[in-house]
């Protein structure tokens, strides 16, 4: 073998493990920046960080929780309720709200459009589980989410894991509906997204009005689905589907 095939090699083999290191960085790095850039530019919750791990939150639900069933005459002696503080404070913390949390935003996969793909994508009766930030009650529906792909795709379960991400936190319909638009445009580096929520809220249902029936439908509708009659057509009669 030559010396310049040897140096050839050598070299090539050089650039390689640059290359490498420099991915291995990337994908050590970037992630939690990029969450970091993503939700500065979402629609923010009334949320600020109080710097408490989520045992020290557990722990705090807990005691004022165990205040809340005492003045209300309950008996937490009892063995049906003694626990109900702390199951309360970990449901809230570790499930119902834990989309307050930035650490518990999901794992986006992108891959390169290189199909070239450029219609609608729809992913439709994604389930929406929330809760009500004025009366903390359930909000329970399905979302119907769709984007027009620019240079990348996502996967579609991703999709699905957004739309849960931002429901599990205390919440308006309204905003909720914005954040996911929100969020999906900016990872995808496209204008054309389309969210649709139809829910049905149990402030509305087990208190003040107690209607049973009522939905409420929200829509945020960008780009191409906004502003061009027939893609707007196209989307709207796939969710009549």
């Amino acid at each position: 073998m030559s010396q310049e095939i040897k140096k050839n090699l050598i070299k090539n083999k050089s650039e390689k493990n640059k290359s490498k290191k420099v991915q291995a960085s990337l994908k050590n790095q970037s992630p939690q920046l990029k969450i970091q850039e993503i939700l500065k530019k979402v629609t923010p919750s009334p949320w600020k960080d109080n710097f408490l791990s989520d045992d020290d939150k557990i722990k705090k639900i807990s005691y004022h929780y165990q205040e809340i069933l005492k003045t209300l005459g309950l008996d937490l002696n009892h063995e049906s309720i003694n626990q109900t503080p702390l199951r309360m404070a970990k449901m809230y913390v570790q499930e119902l709200f834990k989309g307050l949390s930035p650490q518990a935003f999901p794992k986006m996969t992108l891959i390169e459009n290189e199909m070239q793909y450029d219609q609608m994508i729809v992913v439709s009766k994604i389930k929406v589980m929330s809760v009500c930030e004025h009366h903390l009650q359930p909000i329970h529906g399905q979302a119907t989410v769709a984007y027009i792909p620019n240079k990348k795709v996502i996967g579609l379960s991703k999709i699905n894991r957004l739309v849960h991400y931002f429901s599990r936190r205390p919440q308006v319909q309204e905003r909720l509906t914005k954040q996911i638009a929100d969020s999906l445009q900016i990872i995808l580096d496209t204008e054309h997204v389309a969210v649709i929520i139809e829910a049905k809220h149990y402030c509305v249902i087990a208190r003040g009005v107690e209607d049973q029936d009522s939905l409420t439908k929200t829509s945020d509708l960008r780009g191409h689905f906004k502003t061009m009659p027939q893609t707007r057509a196209e989307f709207l009669s796939q969710i009549q589907k």
